[in-house]
């Protein structure tokens, strides 16, 4: 008999998938596995993460709204020191949550990980100084690839919670600043109906 690692929690987008791994702690600390390739299976995700990645973030720091294309990447994500604010947008042609977006708190309390599916933007706020993210991808990082949709688009009304953390307003690289409005851009993905 086999013990649950994974705790699969639907989000309302068709495709993305909030994880609660099992966690064993006591007075000494935690241990958790945080990736078992048959145990995601069993929830779905089927391809092979290629890479891993690690970023810090001090508090304010806003990342996104990310895509690639071509050599598109999901993305499972964690993280290990702080909080975020985690976003996705569905950019995916014909999926009936085109333009439609969620957000989840993804904590070093809570250990929870977000699956990202290709066809999404993702983008986070930092909500604490010193945040560490964790995150493995489906393809290798091609710098060439990079694309995204600007994080205060008016036709998305993302509340980022900016005030309710004592944030004025977000820190953003030069990049992110300039990203496109989701009304400009022609996703080059298409929802085939398809859950994890």
């Amino acid at each position: 008999m086999t013990t649950r690692k994974f705790t699969p929690i639907p989000a309302s987008l068709p495709g993305a998938l909030l994880i609660e791994p099992r966690v064993f702690g006591d007075s000494r600390g935690f241990f958790l596995e945080s990736y078992t390739r048959r145990d995601m299976e069993a929830l779905g995700i089927q391809e092979e993460f290629v890479q891993d990645n690690h970023s810090r973030s001090a508090k304010g720091v806003l990342r996104g709204l990310h895509f690639q294309y071509p050599c598109a990447q999901s993305k499972l994500v964690r993280v290990a020191r702080g909080a975020i604010y985690d976003v996705i947008v569905d950019i995916r042609q014909g999926s009936p949550s085109f333009g439609r977006h969620e957000s989840f708190l993804l904590s070093e309390e809570n250990h929870r990980m977000l699956y990202v599916p290709v066809g999404f933007a993702h983008g986070f706020l930092a909500l604490s100084d010193g945040t560490e993210i964790l995150y493995k991808t489906g393809e290798y990082y091609h710098p060439e690839a990079d694309a995204g949709i600007r994080w205060n688009d008016p036709d998305l009304s993302i509340p980022w919670p900016l005030r309710e953390h004592g944030i004025e307003s977000p820190l953003l690289s030069e990049k992110d600043a300039r990203l496109p409005l989701l009304s400009d851009l022609e996703s080059p993905f298409a929802y085939r109906g398809e859950d994890p």
